[in-house]
């Protein structure tokens, strides 16, 4: 391998916020010509060709996410690529093959000998079974955005807010990577899908790509001083409200989503972008900013509140995975389901496509091609 030097994306240390992480603590280095024969002989060498720009990059270099990532580190939670090299034992893979990293395996938020090794550079390891054969009809740009996006979908929506067809979920943050991704899943499913998002533009692609209805949650004022919908909900419901609430916003948002739900709804916690910092920065861990919900709602509308950690429900019990992933491949298989890709940005423009991420200036985001 010899002459084959390439670039990556080094986190050297957490910064205060996602932003002044971005800025401050990660910076473009060469990445020296890899030397396999240091490495495992269950590694694989991938050329990475995609890698997604992810909101855990942003939460993980601030030291604001759940898992702390080992410093110093490569970004990219999830990538695709070419195998460029194979270890001795490994019989599963040969040079050529087009493949996916799982980001619970290997990467930055993974556990083992591999959390150094993102996807943000020209190289990446990672141990054989942490690979997954990118589908015949997929992109590289596809498979960087599969995982992450629709396990969660999955997890949330399926497994914990049990989704039936003919029911109406109501998804928050729709035009985002997770909640785009629900929107689909909740279709495929049989649902009803009512989305809602701060841009109308970004709304109507939403609309084009299978919500029923959509609103703009800008504009009036509601409960706690956020936006009101609950009679727009209530009026495309018929009056009684939605079966499920998908809710990746959290904050006020979360407030006037428990006005619109019919009694014994399920409301499903899955994130809280419009607050994201409600961990202390620069890796000190706890909550003191948490977002909270009103117990005297909770109680009236006979609500089941869920929370739903896809990843730590996932590593905590590791056979809920086997069938949320056998039914996203049978999707993709059938030709059902297609990951939404962004705008992509080379390397050397990492910071500018971090910061597009924190400002979710595009549907569902965008990728780095190193």
């Amino acid at each position: 391998m010899s002459g084959l030097a390439g670039q990556r994306v080094t986190v050297r240390a957490y910064g205060e916020d996602p932003m002044q992480a971005v800025r401050e603590c990660m910076e473009l280095e060469v990445q020296p010509a890899p030397d396999v024969q240091a490495l495992d002989s269950r590694d694989v060498l991938v050329r990475v060709r995609s890698a997604a720009v992810g909101w855990v990059d942003l939460l993980m270099a601030s030291g604001q996410y759940q898992h702390m990532g080992e410093l110093p580190y490569t970004p990219g939670l999830e990538y695709s690529g070419e195998v460029a090299w194979v270890g001795d034992d490994v019989t599963e893979w040969k040079v050529g093959d087009r493949v996916l990293a799982d980001g619970f395996q290997t990467g930055p938020r993974s556990l083992g000998a591999h959390r150094r090794y993102g996807g943000f550079a020209t190289w990446s390891v990672a141990p054989a079974q942490a690979l997954m054969a990118l589908p015949e009809r997929f992109t590289f740009d596809h498979g960087s955005c599969l995982l992450g996006n629709y396990e969660t979908a999955y997890h949330c929506l399926i497994a914990r807010g049990q989704l039936k067809a003919g029911e109406t979920v109501l998804v928050h943050g729709a035009s985002g990577s997770t909640g785009l991704a629900a929107v689909h899943v909740a279709k495929l499913v049989g649902a009803t899908v009512i989305a809602t998002g701060r841009n109308p533009d970004k709304l109507a692609e939403v609309k084009a790509q299978g919500a029923d209805h959509v609103i703009a949650c800008s504009g009036s004022e509601g409960a706690g001083g956020g936006p009101r919908f609950r009679e727009q909900v209530k009026a495309l419901t018929g009056g009684k409200g939605v079966d499920v609430v998908y809710d990746g916003v959290g904050g006020v948002l979360s407030l006037e989503s428990l006005r619109c739900v019919r009694f014994g709804a399920r409301f499903l916690v899955v994130g809280w972008a419009s607050t994201p910092l409600v961990a202390d920065g620069g890796g000190k861990r706890g909550a003191p900013r948490a977002n909270q919900l009103p117990t005297n709602l909770i109680m009236m509308k006979g609500l089941d509140v869920l929370g739903c950690p896809t990843v730590i429900s996932t590593v905590r019990d590791p056979s809920i995975r086997e069938p949320r992933l056998r039914q996203i491949f049978a999707w993709i298989e059938q030709g059902k389901l297609t990951p939404h890709t962004g705008p992509v940005y080379g390397l050397d423009q990492v910071k500018d496509a971090l910061e597009a991420k924190w400002k979710s200036r595009f549907v569902g985001g965008c990728l780095v091609h190193p």
